[in-house]
């Protein structure tokens, strides 16, 4: 430890000692320092606390030098899918295995494969690396939940479509419970970094019903690898942004300046400018880098929440989604917000809708998705590149006030990403006055459409 170091050490110590006795102190800031030093700490979803992607391995029988295995990979998170392009999924053998063929899924490189003379192995990488197949491959090449391109939904969502799965035939390995060896490091892009995998597990084989449900079989060896995401390895900035109205304020309340970073503020294109129509601006590129129109927070994403009306024993609400990235389209996708009202949600108007109820005894959190066919695709910046709906909540008397910004939600989640919202004193709070003249709302709620229709 360095001098300096050891300085601010014993400086942050002598300032928790001013509040806690020596022994709480000690327990205090080694929690402190342990949970900074813990790299997968931020991992943990308060809202989704069960949420992981589990990749299963199924040997489902044994060959004359290795096994065939079904892989399935099973989305347990709640409102956080694996969006176009898709997943990639990589591991390390323990051996000097090879994979002599695949079913629903391939390697993206074959790798030097020189020492086989007569069948050539589907990959000889030490380090394989493995993606979804394409709708519409040969029957041939089909495995069961393959060949979504590598989307997978969330499991909150779509549970139908939440798993994805390939076959594997692996050479050069072990033929028994005894010899196999575990393939180790496993790595998933989902489809960009955020994902960390702990090591493969044997666990009780799985078993299958048949098709008549009156016969069991058992897989031959199963292991399993669980993956978690944390938002804070997958981008050092947030990947959206709220902002807030009111029908009893006229204040708009921005996006915070540079809420998702101002890295890409000299590579952003003018709302509708020459450039905003060019042909080939919504082409998406290989690494994913987004194309955003210029705004003030440099957000691919921003979320509206306005309070629209205030009925007797109601409230009503408009949430509005823009996108401003010219080269994504979100597909079936995910709004979560927790509210202390939501626990009262009486109507959804042109949104799906689902409750979330991490802990049982606080229903406070639900999840917003777009209608199959309807509106379930946020399109790309431009005029068509937003999505809104209207909430109708029932008012609970006894706790009911829109004083102090209790009408504004107090975490919101984009694709599973967690937004960034203005600073709390910025929030529309109610007027002293406790009547507004019906011609000033009018204004208001004109004002907050306006908002909704730039930047």
């Amino acid at each position: 430890m360095g001098f300096d170091q050891s300085i601010k050490t014993s400086s942050s110590f002598y300032e928790c000692r001013k509040y806690f006795t020596f022994l709480e102190t000690k327990f205090i800031c080694g929690l402190l320092v342990f949970l900074v030093m813990l790299p997968n700490a931020a991992a943990y979803d308060p809202l989704d606390p069960t949420g992981n992607i589990t990749i299963k391995w199924d040997v489902v029988s044994w060959t004359a030098d290795g096994y065939v295995a079904a892989v399935t990979m099973s989305n347990f998170q709640m409102y956080r899918s694996i969006v176009s392009p898709g997943w990639t999924l990589g591991w390390q053998w323990a051996k000097k295995e090879v994979i002599w063929s695949m079913v629903g899924a391939q390697t993206t490189e074959q790798g030097d494969c020189s020492k086989f003379k007569g069948n050539v192995p589907h990959c000889c990488m030490r380090k394989p690396i493995v993606v979804d197949l394409l709708p519409g491959v040969p029957y041939n090449q089909q495995f069961s939940n393959c060949c979504r391109a590598g989307v997978v939904s969330a499991w909150g969502q779509d549970p139908s479509g939440s798993v994805s799965a390939f076959q594997v035939s692996v050479g050069l390995a072990g033929t028994s419970n005894k010899t196999v060896k575990l393939p180790q490091n496993f790595t998933l892009l989902g489809p960009g970094l955020g994902y960390t995998c702990g090591p493969a597990k044997v666990v009780p084989s799985t078993v299958y019903l048949t098709s008549d449900h009156r016969r069991k079989t058992q897989a031959l060896m199963t292991w399993n690898v669980t993956c978690t995401y944390s938002q804070f390895l997958a981008s050092k900035n947030p990947s959206c942004c709220v902002s807030f109205s009111s029908f009893y304020n006229q204040t708009i309340t921005p996006c915070p300046k540079c809420a998702c970073g101002c890295q890409n503020k000299n590579n952003c294109v003018v709302s509708d400018s020459k450039q905003s129509h060019r042909a080939g601006i919504n082409t998406p590129r290989k690494d994913n880098a987004p194309l955003l129109q210029c705004t003030h927070h440099m957000c691919p994403i921003r979320v509206h929440w306005h309070v629209k009306l205030n009925y007797k024993d109601y409230w009503r609400v408009k949430i509005a989604i823009t996108n401003f990235n010219y080269r994504m389209n979100y597909t079936q996708w995910t709004l979560v917000a927790q509210h202390p009202n939501l626990n009262a949600v009486t109507q959804v108007f042109s949104f799906d809708y689902k409750p979330l109820v991490p802990y049982e005894a606080i229903n406070d959190t639900g999840m917003f998705f777009g209608m199959k066919f309807y509106n379930d695709l946020l399109m790309e910046a431009g005029p068509q590149g937003n999505v809104q709906s209207e909430v109708l909540l029932r008012k609970n008397k006894d706790t009911f006030t829109f004083k102090h910004g209790w009408a504004f939600p107090r975490k919101v989640y984009f694709n599973g990403d967690e937004c960034l919202l203005p600073p709390p004193d910025a929030y529309p709070f109610l007027p002293n006055s406790a009547h507004v003249h019906g011609v000033v709302i009018s204004k208001m709620a004109v004002s907050a459409l306006l908002f909704l229709l730039i930047v």
